[in-house]
């Protein structure tokens, strides 16, 4: 299993950024982050600057969001609805993204019904339930 170390995401994230703004080619997985980052251009600035990235830390106490985390679960996400895995996420996100008529609004509910699923496996010593996960985001995509 692949296992990155913080500063190997932040470079990723950096890298694919610069690439991409630099017209150079994307590998695929790089193709995807970049456009979620597209998505956020409230991190362009920070992308650029990868030096600054790979130190800076990011705290709920000072009420910041960790723009890596938040980019990783974007691709996360899309990995899983790519190959259906847990089974059942795919048509659950379609539904979702229907139901708020946004794609990327659709993976911030996720977000949140994935880190409800860390939490309880964490809090109970279980490995995650991707079902519970799946039936989440499909009370969701029901309203």
């Amino acid at each position: 299993m692949f296992n990155p170390s913080r500063e190997e995401v932040r470079r990723f994230f950096c890298d694919a950024w610069q690439k991409r703004t630099g017209g150079n080619v994307l590998t695929p997985l790089e193709a995807i982050a970049v456009d979620w980052i597209d998505q956020h251009p409230e991190y362009h600035a920070l992308l650029t600057d990868t030096e600054g990235a790979l130190t800076r830390d990011y705290t709920p106490e000072g009420g910041q969001t960790n723009p890596f985390l938040h980019l990783s679960m974007h691709l996360s996400i899309s990995e899983q609805v790519s190959i259906d895995q847990p089974p059942g996420i795919r048509a659950a996100y379609e539904a979702l993204s229907r139901r708020l008529d946004s794609q990327h609004e659709a993976q911030h509910q996720i977000m949140e019904a994935l880190g409800q699923m860390l939490w309880n496996a964490q809090r109970n010593g279980l490995p995650p339930d991707g079902q519970a996960y799946v039936d989440d985001i499909k009370r969701r995509a029901a309203g």
